[in-house]
């Protein structure tokens, strides 16, 4: 080969290397799209998020470099929600990342072909999101947080924390399966504490606020809130008013007691978190979710607040105390 066209040849390599380089990081960028149906900036968010990411890095994602995220936080907002499904699914990512019913049903219409992975559904087979939970069957596969008999434990605290109580209002998300049937629930098991309950609609703060009021006006009530994207959004405010009328609550996470309600009972939410990073791992290296089965939580914890209890004049059980997780002072 003439010395000339060596060259010419070296330098048309040269130059290749470059492009083939950038092809091939291309090709090792995997990008994940993620619906949030809470604020932004909300710090449990940001708990739950940075668990989320944790539990990739240790799995060898790190975003920027072999990993995209695109993210939508609809702020519990019905409209917002399936506008930002729509959206992400027209990205074409890997994998969709998601958490609660209000947002894995706008997802699930959005697309049966791109994998998508929750956290923090209570009944995925009652409410269509899959076949089973040991066989999915379809793109969706995730974690549960709870089964909805957990309302018979939480109407349990309520009598053992507040025994004067003989009504409880429920606050539920009436737009979505899992609020229903966490109220229906609920329902089916009140009179065997002799507890009579109604449902108050997760709907605004004003709808909220009228609907406690009104209830707080008799005697002998208590409070339980049901999961839900929209509980989490208004936690401040619910919280508050249960202080302010002086009701006796139960929270179905620890963030509420933390936070000044009364007690709760229920799963590690944050730790769902950590647990579906590993299976969107699986996913991005070649697993199908049909083959993924949901999971349950395994361990659900009971955090009572004494400082609420002593503002609200309740003096909590021995019992009680013992079997609590943790106890807030």
């Amino acid at each position: 080969m003439k010395r000339r066209e060596f060259i010419t040849l070296l330098g048309g390599a040269a130059a290749a290397w470059p492009m083939a380089a950038r092809a091939q990081q291309s090709r090792q960028m995997r990008r994940v799209a993620a619906l949030m149906p809470y604020t932004a900036n909300d710090p449990q968010s940001q708990n739950r998020n940075a668990a989320f990411l944790q539990g990739l890095q240790q799995l060898g994602w790190t975003v920027g470099q072999n990993l995209q995220i695109d993210y939508r936080w609809s702020e519990g907002n019905e409209d917002d929600t399936r506008k930002y499904a729509a959206e992400l699914v027209a990205l074409a990512p890997d994998v969709i990342f998601t958490a609660g019913s209000a947002a894995v049903g706008p997802l699930r219409r959005a697309t049966r072909t791109v994998p998508i992975v929750f956290a923090l559904v209570p009944d995925p087979v009652g409410s269509g999101f899959v076949d089973s939970l040991a066989r999915p069957g379809g793109n969706i596969t995730g974690f549960t947080q709870f089964e909805y008999g957990i309302g018979a434990k939480w109407l349990e605290v309520l009598k053992e924390i507040a025994p004067s109580t003989t009504r409880a209002a429920v606050i539920r998300d009436p737009a979505i399966t899992a609020g229903i049937g966490q109220w229906g629930a609920i329902q089916s098991v009140s009179p065997s504490v002799a507890i009579e309950v109604s449902p108050v609609n997760l709907v605004d703060a004003g709808e909220i606020e009228r609907g406690l009021t009104a209830f707080a006006r008799s005697p002998n009530g208590g409070l339980i809130v049901t999961g839900s994207a929209l509980a989490v959004v208004h936690r401040e405010l619910i919280v508050a008013l249960a202080a302010r009328l002086r009701l006796p609550t139960v929270y179905y996470e620890r963030y509420f007691a933390a936070a000044g309600g009364l007690v709760s009972y229920g799963s590690n939410n944050v730790e769902q978190f950590r647990l579906a990073a590993a299976y969107v791992d699986r996913i991005l290296k070649g697993a199908r979710p049909a083959d993924l089965p949901v999971q349950a939580a395994t361990k659900y914890e009971l955090v009572v607040n004494l400082k609420t209890a002593k503002a609200l004049g309740l003096e909590v059980p021995a019992t009680l105390l013992a079997r609590a997780d943790e106890v807030i002072e």
